[in-house]
């Protein structure tokens, strides 16, 4: 038997069609019903395999499933989180696969009410430039990290769902505080995206971008590989998380303002102190694995 009988699953693209493989080929879900914003991106799931039905009326399918997972930006999940609320079962326990919590643990909180012990928060740290049901796939999860941040008020068995979840997907589970979560992934994840995208942008608006992106090789393609990202979904986690992002923003500029400095100034020795405690900092992370 299936740990898991029925899985609703909102946003069947990436994050959350990939989700539903991994339970699939684990052989521990019996049924994925997807709810989706556009019919295209369901009749796709539904002809890759990746639900088995399309979910109609949230009233008719939320009050039976065992996990239920918000996959969509973040900026539409307290919308749809107030529509499901009033037909959850008793034990069934709500997901999301966002990539900020605060703010999705606020909208939590105003949605679910006294029955907030019913959502456990989730991010797992794993994705692609492209999007949409013909991204997703079964080992996207395989050996990478989740973060789950517990709420108080969650019980013991409803984290262990979450988390077990993941599990069979292949991933390895972290726990933090949502505050800790947005903060770690302003520097590590957000930041990132947004000087990619800034990169790019600037490119592409000069006179002479073709010349530019003719001659841009695999250094450029490798920074700026975020930049194809789904610019709703980041425009939300952006905004979503922007005390954190603007200090890590600035602490940034200060970086880049010391760098100028020595460069302006010619100053080797010091381009090279910093370049080296770059890479010495680099190599030691990728040796993590990943």
């Amino acid at each position: 038997m299936p740990e898991f009988n029925k899985v609703v699953i909102f946003g069947v693209g990436l994050i959350g069609g990939s989700f539903a493989l991994a339970l699939k080929a684990a052989g521990e879900v019996g049924e994925v019903v997807g709810f989706g914003r556009s019919p295209g991106s369901l009749k796709q799931a539904l002809a890759l395999g990746v639900i088995d039905r399309a979910g109609i009326n949230p009233a008719h399918e939320l009050g039976d499933a065992d996990l239920v997972l918000l996959a969509t930006p973040v900026g539409q999940m307290g919308d749809i989180m107030a529509r499901i609320v009033p037909y959850l079962g008793p034990e069934t326990v709500v997901t999301d696969g966002g990539s900020t919590k605060g703010n999705v643990v606020a909208a939590a909180y105003r949605a679910f009410g006294e029955r907030i012990r019913q959502f456990v928060p989730a991010h797992p740290i794993a994705g692609a430039e492209n999007s949409g049901p013909g991204a997703a796939r079964a080992d996207l999860y395989r050996e990478r990290k989740v973060i789950l941040t517990p709420l108080p008020e969650n019980p013991i068995l409803n984290v262990a769902k979450v988390r077990s979840a993941w599990e069979w997907c292949g991933a390895r589970i972290y726990e933090l505080t949502p505050a800790e979560h947005d903060q770690v992934f302003a520097a590590v994840s957000h930041l990132p995206h947004l000087l990619s995208y800034a990169l790019v942008h600037d490119l592409a608006r000069r006179d002479n971008r073709e010349q530019f992106f003719t001659f841009a090789a695999s250094g450029f393609r490798d920074f700026t590989r975020i930049a194809a990202s789904h610019p709703e979904m980041w425009r939300d986690i952006c905004l979503a998380n922007q005390p954190a992002l603007l200090e890590e923003l600035d602490r940034y500029r200060q970086q880049l303002d010391e760098i100028r400095e020595a460069l302006a100034q010619g100053d080797g020795p010091q381009l090279e102190a910093i370049f080296a405690h770059a890479r010495e900092a680099r190599r030691a992370w990728a040796g993590d694995g990943e």
